[in-house]
């Protein structure tokens, strides 16, 4: 059984908490550890002894021009843990808002004109993507959950893109064997998704007033294969 761990960068704990859950389906394991880098600071040593790692998102964005001091020493072990995938010694999935922090990190732009609404998205695989061994089996396309307000001008310089889409360019990509970085949510079932809706009602990833037309988009969607790529994620470095 692979060893796994979960690394959370979100300091609401009730969705903290779900996502926790939420990965722990989609990679089919029975048990994931848990760091939570906004109580604990980065150990990669301890890291290093994980088969994978996977990032959890958060509501910080690099873009933001003002940072506490959590969220500066966050990005800081994001970037160690980044600098650990690159050089192999451990395979970690970034999503979410650390795909900004390794996208900076790799010396690329992170923009905001290109945001993505809380909602059900068809992202489209490249040619690199499927030769990918996590996203190649996914076939031409498939259909992820998304919402941020910032995300990569471009792919950064040594990645390679593995997903894409006319809203957003970079959906996904690779730098080298062990480092994954994706801009959309793979774990979350709808349920799971409309949920955590909740803890971000007013954040401004919908209309709160849509609030409840938006959750119903969410549960009435068919998204199934980001947790097919998490699985494939475990058995490829297992």
């Amino acid at each position: 059984m692979a060893s796994l761990l979960y690394v959370c960068v979100r300091p609401e704990l009730g969705a903290a908490d779900a996502e926790h859950a939420s990965f722990r389906r989609a990679l089919g394991v029975d048990v994931v550890d848990r760091l939570d880098l906004l109580q604990t600071p980065l150990e990669i040593a301890r890291v290093r002894g994980y088969d994978g790692v996977v990032v959890g998102g958060s509501p910080y964005n690099v873009s933001d021009t003002q940072k506490s001091a959590e969220q500066l020493r966050v990005e800081a072990d994001l970037r160690t843990l980044a600098d650990a995938a690159i050089d192999a010694e451990v395979a970690v999935f970034f999503t979410c808002f650390s795909i900004g922090v390794v996208t900076r990190m790799l010396g690329g732009e992170v923009v905001t004109d290109t945001p993505e609404p809380a909602s059900a998205t068809v992202i489209d695989v490249t040619e690199a993507g499927a030769a990918d061994p996590v996203f190649g089996p996914s076939g031409p396309a498939l259909t992820v959950f998304t919402a941020h307000k910032e995300s990569a001008e471009s792919t950064p310089p040594g990645a390679v893109l593995l997903a894409t889409n006319e809203v957003c360019p970079v959906q996904a990509y690779r730098v080298g064997t062990h480092l994954y970085a994706a801009q959309f949510h793979p774990e979350p079932t709808p349920r799971d998704f409309a949920d955590r809706m909740t803890f971000y009602r007013t954040t401004g990833y919908f209309d709160p007033e849509e609030f409840d037309a938006v959750q119903q988009q969410v549960l009435a969607a068919s998204v199934t294969e980001g947790a097919a790529l998490l699985r494939r994620f475990a058995q490829t470095f297992a």
